[in-house]
């Protein structure tokens, strides 16, 4: 193995560390206490260090997000390979999402606030690390394909809808609460916004 490689996997490993740590602490102590020399301290590497890997702390957070949004990915495309029919798909793929936000319900609002951030550079990074919507186009597109979604708008704006309104659903929740579980809440939007996709 050229040294070269081996710097690469050594990185890898270094980031992958840092990550880890700091997932392990934002669950124990909060997001918003936990500092970046807390995780680097905790990961043995220097404040420097973890910057050059994270170039501020809310990016760890897009590294778990995209974790979560690609294993929605390959369960969806397994689903649908697999035979199962589209709207169960989706209905499982929102009701993944509930489960992993209600477990994780302090990491979600700064992971959801990136994505609304006023700059625009990290608005954009957090937007293309976290693309639920392709999930839910790959869900939705063989059902355009039968004919069973409206003609009028694509199928990427109406999947885009659909994500967008399960991020604003789910921050809504997490940092308000309701009466009723962030299931209940998903389950209930997801019905209206499929009602208003469906070819008439």
């Amino acid at each position: 193995m050229d040294s070269s490689s081996l710097r690469e996997r050594q990185k890898e490993r270094r980031r992958a560390r840092i990550y880890t740590v700091a997932i392990d602490l934002f669950r124990q102590g909060g997001f918003q206490t936990t500092t970046a020399t807390d995780i680097a301290r905790a990961s043995n590497v220097s404040r420097g260090t973890f910057f050059n890997y994270y170039p501020y702390k809310e990016a760890v957070l897009l590294d778990y997000g995209s974790e979560v949004v690609e294993e929605l990915h390959s369960y969806a495309q397994g689903q649908l390979d697999a035979g199962v029919a589209p709207m169960t798909v989706l209905q499982d793929v929102w009701m993944q999402l509930a489960e992993r936000n209600t477990r994780d319900r302090d990491l979600f609002p700064p992971l959801a606030y990136e994505v609304l951030n006023p700059d625009p550079e990290r608005a954009r990074t957090a937007y293309q690390a976290l693309p639920l919507g392709k999930v839910i186009e790959i869900i939705l597109r063989p059902m355009q394909q039968a004919g069973q979604l409206r003609a009028d708008l694509s199928l990427q704006r109406m999947s885009n809808l659909i994500a967008d309104t399960y991020l604003m659903i789910a921050l809504r929740w997490t940092a308000y609460g309701t009466e009723r579980s962030l299931h209940e809440e998903l389950r209930s939007t997801l019905g209206f916004l499929m009602d208003g996709v469906l070819r008439r």
